[in-house]
């Protein structure tokens, strides 16, 4: 009796072992296939950012910049289109329609280009380069008392503005108004920029009045200086030494043909 129910006891025992260890929790393994993709970790430190979108001032301004490089390297059109397309969506901008006006000027487009210097000052009449450019325009066109005008208006404006005395040395010149042309070449040069053209051209009032002495000094002093480094003149270096070679040879073709 003794073994049969010890036997017994046996049994339940690894009955309950049984069900003890299928109600225990395992731990559960995760198998990773083969197809399927490990997540990455992405630094945030590191990742790149979407740039952010440019304001409409910054976007006019880059415009602009393209806008006066296409027209520095003779691209008319790529210029006015660019100017254009500021003005469409800034109606207002006096500056842009000068500078539009200044490519239609460039370009030979007249019409346009007084257009605009007018609708410029219309905008904004304090603008002495505007003036300037005017000027430019009816000098241009033969109109030489309305450039004295506008010249006069733009130093009115900017006593400083070198481009005007310069430019309004050249027109009382062409009127033969010699002693007021060498007036506005001197005023200029106290401004210290432009200093190659300015005496070029006051060198050619000397020479067209008849001091030749006078001229030659300014012709080498123009070419002295454009020998300095980051001389900047309206037209370029190179057109410049050139006039200023057929100025100097106009002026000694007569002494050299003397016997």
């Amino acid at each position: 009796m003794r073994s049969s129910t010890g036997r017994q006891e046996k049994a339940n025992n690894a009955d309950r072992s049984r069900k003890s260890l299928s109600t225990t929790a395992r731990p559960t393994l995760r198998v990773q296939k083969r197809w399927q993709p490990r997540a990455r970790r992405v630094d945030t430190a590191i990742a790149p950012r979407a740039a952010a979108p440019l304001s409409h001032t910054e976007l006019e301004t880059a415009l602009r910049q393209e806008a006066l490089q296409a027209a520095q390297r003779g691209d008319h059109q790529e210029a006015i289109a660019l100017f254009t397309i500021i003005l469409e969506q800034n109606p207002s901008s006096a500056r842009d329609y000068n500078n539009r006006g200044l490519v239609y000027f460039q370009s030979g487009d007249m019409e346009r280009a007084i257009a605009d210097y007018n609708q410029a000052l219309a905008l904004d009449s304090t603008l002495d380069s505007v003036y300037n450019n005017r000027a430019n325009y009816y000098a241009a066109q033969g109109k030489f008392l309305e450039a004295i005008l506008d010249y006069d208006a733009a130093l009115d404006l900017n006593p400083t503005n070198v481009r005007a005395w310069l430019n309004q040395g050249i027109t009382l010149r062409e009127l033969e108004m010699h002693d007021r042309a060498l007036e506005c070449f001197d005023f200029a040069l106290r401004l210290g920029r432009l200093e190659a053209h300015i005496y070029a051209e006051r060198g050619r009032t000397h020479h067209l009045w008849g001091d030749w002495n006078a001229a030659l000094a300014d012709y080498q002093r123009a070419s002295e200086r454009l020998l300095l480094p980051n001389t900047a003149t309206p037209g370029g270096a190179a057109r410049l030494r050139l006039q200023i070679e057929v100025w100097r040879d106009e002026l000694l073709a007569p002494l050299e043909s003397e016997p």
